[in-house]
């Protein structure tokens, strides 16, 4: 079903079963009932580091109001329900994240029509190791070899096969589980890294230059473990590989949908900035309307 079919689908009762088809915006002489969306995930959700604030969050989760699921519903008119949060795994789905912060499932019930997420990248520390740990040796070799592939190897990968995709998976059937009706988008993440080292990134994103190639194919078994995950639970993947080509940390200020880890814009580095939360969005209502 597609984005327009879900909006569509939930005219009020008056609506004739023909109009679903004919687009996203009701017809303005029936009442519509706006599509119950619910947002779930991690910082890459929540917006973390783009300002403003979301007023309704707790601080803790650094979530903003200009996130990927305000934008998508601000798009369609979705009535959004966002409880993401900076910081995230898939064990705070199911369990309170922080000291009064329900677990992220509570927000599903049988009428969510819609839920979105991007989850996993924090699972078992792996991905923001494998970054920090990278990072600490290139910055030991100022920048030269590739002290974090010698240094590491095969187990950051391992992890991923062994304790994130399973929990991801997981994950998504509970949330199939609270919400049997809705139609389930999990996104992948936008590129970190180019494919290959790029002159003068170094000074904003400290990795030495063998080790790019290695952080790259290491977010793209990241993204993969995701993918087979909702290929098996049913849910829809929204790949941002393609998209965010070009678009990573190391790109020019004005074009790049993530900020560095120095002399970025965001108070989160890292993390995509206001125009990558845009394009998660504009991403997610692509491949929801493309099926």
């Amino acid at each position: 079903m597609s984005m327009r079919a879900l909006v569509r689908g939930l005219t009020a009762a008056t609506a004739v079963a023909g109009a679903v088809a004919l687009g996203i915006t009701a017809p303005t002489a029936q009442a519509a009932t706006p599509l119950p969306y619910v947002a779930l995930g991690d910082s890459y959700s929540a917006g973390s580091g783009v300002l403003p604030l979301d007023p309704t969050a707790p601080l803790l989760c650094a979530r903003s109001s200009a996130d990927y699921p305000h934008v998508l519903a601000a798009r369609t008119g979705a009535r959004l329900t966002d409880v993401t949060c900076g910081g995230a795994e898939t064990k705070d789905f199911a369990a309170s994240q922080y000291p009064g912060v329900a677990p992220q499932l509570d927000a599903l019930d049988g009428s969510t029509r819609l839920v979105t997420l991007t989850i996993g990248g924090n699972d078992s520390n792996t991905f923001i190791d494998a970054i920090l740990a990278c990072g600490s040796a290139g910055i030991l070799t100022l920048g030269q070899g590739a002290p974090c592939t010698s240094l590491y190897g095969d187990s950051f990968d391992h992890t991923i096969d062994t304790t994130t995709y399973p929990a991801v998976r997981d994950a998504l059937r509970q949330v199939r589980d609270k919400a049997p009706n809705a139609r389930v988008a999990v996104l992948g993440y936008p590129w970190i890294l180019p494919a290959k080292s790029v002159p003068g990134c170094f000074a904003k994103m400290p990795i030495a230059s063998g080790d790019v190639p290695y952080l790259r194919d290491l977010q793209t078994h990241l993204n993969a473990a995701v993918e087979h995950a909702a290929e098996d639970t049913g849910a829809t993947f929204v790949d941002m590989a393609a998209a965010s080509e070009g678009h990573d940390a190391c790109a020019p200020a004005s074009t790049r949908w993530i900020e560095p880890v120095l002399f970025g814009t965001n108070y989160v580095p890292v993390h995509p900035n206001a125009t990558g939360e845009r394009q998660m969005a504009e991403r997610t209502l692509s491949v929801l309307g493309e099926d």
